[in-house]
């Protein structure tokens, strides 16, 4: 089985016929499906995800003791052949859920026991930035784990939460008017889609992790 983890809280949602939102999760599915694997798809939007308070005690037998939805992930990764995470960027860095879950790895560190070893994975990220922080973050905390290095990297510009706000046609703050100008209406030719090579490069990367895992069973 093959773990999908989307970090991002927004789900796809269209407007005239066009994808306005769910970049990663539509992204996601796409490359999950494409493995040709049995897989699990797991949103964190609607997850109660808390952030580590370094009480270290976990040191006593690795297993984390906040009280929310993170075990049940933690105990489906170890299950999993390989893990696809995706997240978003908010604000030059990888938004707070997505941060905090990869966090939380950290009870899992102690006496050398690093049950994520060696764990096969992708990365997706809707931030088109050079260098993407977005990636680098994931990376660091997968290299912590002693995870694989992953099989892909599959990269797209997000969609701003401005095309669906109500309000970004002509709000001088958001990033519509400030690629468009300020607008009637929000147009689909206005609104960023996803391109076809994106879809190629994901399909490439889910036909080699998917080659990868059946090698390995």
């Amino acid at each position: 089985m093959i773990l999908g983890i989307n970090a991002s809280a927004r789900p796809e949602k269209y407007r005239d016929g066009k994808l306005t939102s769910g970049t990663t999760e539509k992204l996601m599915k796409h490359l999950l499906e494409k493995t040709g694997e049995s897989y699990e798809y797991t949103s964190l939007g609607d997850k109660t995800i808390l952030g580590c308070r370094g009480c270290c005690l976990c040191a006593v037998n690795n297993i984390c003791v906040l009280g929310d939805d993170w075990a049940e992930i933690r105990d489906k990764m170890f299950e999993a052949d390989a893990i696809v995470f995706g997240a978003p960027n908010y604000y030059g860095m990888i938004n707070a859920i997505g941060h905090a879950f990869l966090e939380r790895t950290f009870s899992l560190r102690h006496r050398e026991r690093f049950p994520l070893a060696g764990k096969l994975n992708a990365i997706i990220t809707s931030d088109g930035g050079d260098p993407n922080s977005v990636e680098e973050y994931i990376r660091k905390m997968f290299r912590s784990n002693y995870m694989a290095e992953p099989i892909g990297v599959l990269k797209v510009p997000g969609v701003s939460q401005c095309y669906t706000c109500g309000y970004g046609k002509d709000c001088a703050a958001g990033s519509v008017v400030s690629k468009h100008g300020v607008l009637d209406d929000i147009l689909p030719e206005h609104v960023p889609v996803i391109p076809k090579e994106v879809y190629d490069k994901a399909s490439n990367i889910a036909q080699r992790l998917g080659n990868v895992v059946r090698t390995n069973k």
